[in-house]
């Protein structure tokens, strides 16, 4: 496979494993940043809409598929832009910058939805928020950043980078769920989200503005509408035989973990009766150890071990943690069990995103970041929630809450969830080995 060396790293530096420090301060802020927004929209865009809006978990598994959907059109349209951007400032930098200030704003501004009336116009209105806050992050995070880590690594070095962007994202979740009980509780949620909000905005213009490249010196070739179309061609799709499958394999966990994960604080919270300072601490240890003390060692294991066994590992240790969680009650073993599904969800993370990586064609690498997206977000996130909405529905426990009637979600979306991630091992294993 080509040794593709980024634009401003030295070939020498690259293979020494080394980075710059100020790319390493730019990779940080922005990746950082991007996770505290998208960790307030996986989980508190959630738990707004049914605790403010309406207790019903199908407006939810709406808001997620439509999110999804966005992220993947955005990522791939706006992907394959940046590819072909020979602006001054470089190919990703403007995409990057912009991106992550209207970001911001729009995390801010989601729950002045809830100030619509009736219910079914505040609903469409949370869902057209989260679809213009998504457009923005995608443009921003999965498109350019994506792309840009993959300009400037290489298959000696990438594997630790994505370890500690992997762990940044850990971080930022932690923030966000070990800080949300209290704000919440003191201020409820419209302070928690102008926070996080201005902390996106204020992180990403200075991350932005130290990012430095240099636009590739051969001219684009062809137009925008070639280059988007000819990836979908049959020679294309067959000349990237593994990078699909290894793709295929990311969608399959991904729907297992979008089963459970969009209603993770309402199980915790409604089912097993845990307050939200408890649901929080819970989430916030188990992140501690499963995610942040493991990522950047399990980033040296994938580039030193391979990609391939620490993401099948991965797959059999997390049916086993999200069936041991599922038949958990007390704090301690639900804490002690959910370090165990955050671990394999961590190593597979960082194995499956190094090896997609490895496999970019090197002129494509924000249009394949898009299709990385259509397998990691749209496919599992559309049929993801909308499963586990159905069993929430029709296998929960009827309730009513703020004089709305709704349901509760049992343990059975974790135990589906366990059994089905079983599925992502498959494709994998008919990669082919070099």
């Amino acid at each position: 496979m080509a040794d593709n060396s980024p634009d401003l790293v030295p070939q020498s530096k690259a293979v020494s494993h080394g980075l710059p420090g100020r790319l390493w301060v730019a990779l940080i802020l922005l990746g950082f940043a991007g996770q505290l927004a998208w960790g307030v929209e996986n989980q508190f865009f959630n738990t707004f809409m049914y605790d403010h809006i309406i207790p019903d978990p199908r407006p939810i598994s709406w808001m997620v598929a439509a999110s999804a959907i966005t992220a993947t059109l955005t990522t791939i349209l706006m992907g394959t832009l940046s590819d072909r951007t020979r602006w001054r400032w470089g190919r990703r930098k403007p995409f990057l910058l912009f991106g992550y200030l209207a970001w911001g704003v729009l995390t801010a501004a989601f729950p002045s939805a809830a100030f619509f009336k009736p219910v079914g116009l505040a609903v469409g209105m949370a869902i057209l928020f989260d679809c213009l806050m998504t457009f923005f992050g995608s443009t921003a995070n999965d498109a350019a950043l994506n792309a840009y880590v993959t300009d400037v690594t290489n298959e000696h070095n990438r594997g630790r980078v994505v370890g500690v962007m992997q762990l940044l994202t850990w971080v930022a979740i932690l923030i966000v769920y070990g800080g949300a009980g209290p704000i919440i509780q003191m201020f409820d949620y419209y302070v928690f989200f102008y926070l996080i909000g201005g902390l996106v905005f204020v992180l990403g213009l200075v991350g932005g503005w130290l990012v430095q490249e240099t636009p590739p010196d051969a001219p684009v070739t062809g137009t925008y509408w070639e280059q988007l179309t000819d990836a979908f061609r049959w020679r294309t799709l067959a000349s990237n035989r593994d990078f699909f499958l290894v793709l295929l394999g990311i969608s399959l966990w991904a729907l297992a973990q979008n089963i459970f994960f969009p209603y993770l604080l309402i199980y915790l919270q409604h089912y097993l009766k845990l307050e939200t300072m408890q649901s929080s601490m819970l989430v916030a240890i188990a992140i501690l150890v499963g995610g942040i003390l493991m990522a950047y060692p399990v980033g040296l294991l994938v580039d030193r071990w391979g990609r391939r066994p620490v993401a099948l590992l991965a797959v059999l240790g997390e049916m086993v943690g999200l069936l041991l969680f599922s038949i958990s009650r007390s704090f301690v073993i639900l804490t002690i069990t959910g370090i165990l599904w955050l671990i394999p969800l961590t190593a597979w993370t960082i194995a499956t995103q190094t090896w997609s990586k490895d496999l970019y064609p090197e002129d494509r690498r924000g249009q394949f970041a898009g299709f990385y997206l259509l397998f990691w977000v749209a496919i599992p996130m559309v049929l993801g929630p909308l499963t586990g909405g159905w069993l929430a529905t029709r296998y929960g426990i009827p309730t009513v809450i703020n004089g709305q009637a709704g349901f509760i979600p049992t343990p059975l979306l974790f135990q589906v969830a366990g059994i089905t991630t079983l599925l992502a091992a498959f494709p994998l294993l008919a990669v082919r080995r070099k």
